[in-house]
């Protein structure tokens, strides 16, 4: 299946990051890696995938999921989308260099229909869709997927409300992403205190006329002292970096005072008593059929 380039002409970027960024691009192929190992593996929760089957991976980013399946499953085709054209022309990059004949990827916006034939897909996957979607843009996302899913086919998709720490200046950061989201519109979250993705996403499925929904909840641990420490700290040093023109954008602070702030979560999470969990949420449900 080759995807045509694009859908209508795309949207803006709701992304609080500029995803063309190296140090975003960089910093999201790793993430992928980590986040992939940390939860067990491609597919923990045990979905399969067929002989010559078809795998759709929603915001795609730099293409580090979709790869790792492509490599894995090399009789499989795997196709990934982003609304990003320089994330793509990245993506495309990637797997060239990789020589992975079976992925492709094209520049789409998953806010809007996508240019697939219905019943085209096995698998689609989501990860991390919070950071851009609004609470209004999920029922049609999910009803696109449906109509996109083979019968029987399964949509797997794993969201996050975010890191917890000990790190006071890190705690005060993430609270502030989080009110910054609701004050653009992109929250489930009744106060902003939260994402408030998790407690709906089994809803959301179940409604959009998915069935037996199930939920697999994974945790990464990155204290201090532990082998995932410096990876996902590193993760959220560059995130935490890059979000700031975000919050300063959403009125959570002066550039001055976010910065300070970010200075010393930096010196927290390096701190010798800094602990700290990751936690997912992956729900996935099976088109009838």
């Amino acid at each position: 299946m080759e995807p045509s380039t694009s859908n209508d002409e795309p949207a803006q970027s709701s992304y609080p990051i500029d995803p063309e960024q190296t140090a975003e691009l960089a910093r999201l192929m790793q993430q992928d890696r980590l986040v992939t190992e940390a939860m067990g593996g491609l597919f923990p929760e045990g979905q399969s995938l067929p002989p010559d089957g078809q795998v759709l991976d929603l915001a795609c980013g730099p293409g580090g999921w979709a790869m790792q399946v492509a490599f894995t499953y090399p009789s499989v085709e795997v196709i990934g989308v982003d609304l990003s054209p320089g994330v793509i022309d990245y993506a495309r990059a990637q797997a060239r260099s990789r020589r992975l004949t079976n992925v492709a990827f094209a520049v789409m916006d998953i806010r809007q229909p996508l240019t697939f034939a219905d019943a085209s897909f096995d698998l689609i996957n989501g990860r991390f869709l919070f950071s851009f979607m609004t609470p209004t843009a999920w029922s049609a996302l999910l009803a696109e997927c449906r109509r996109l899913l083979k019968p029987g086919g399964i949509i797997r998709l794993t969201e996050t409300e975010g890191p917890l720490t000990t790190s006071p200046a890190t705690e005060r950061l993430f609270a502030l992403g989080y009110a910054a989201l609701k004050r653009a519109g992109q929250s489930f979250s009744p106060d902003g205190n939260h994402i408030g993705i998790t407690p709906v996403l089994p809803r959301l499925l179940r409604r959009a006329g998915f069935e037996e929904v199930r939920l697999h909840a994974s945790a990464a641990e990155w204290s201090l002292e532990t082998p995932l420490h410096y990876a996902f700290f590193k993760d959220e040093m560059v995130a935490l970096e890059l979000s700031l023109p975000f919050l300063s954008k959403m009125g959570m602070g002066s550039e001055e005072e976010l910065r300070r702030l970010y200075q010393q979560a930096v010196a927290e999470m390096q701190a010798d008593d800094f602990c700290a969990l990751w936690t997912w949420l992956t729900v996935w449900g099976r088109r009838p059929g």
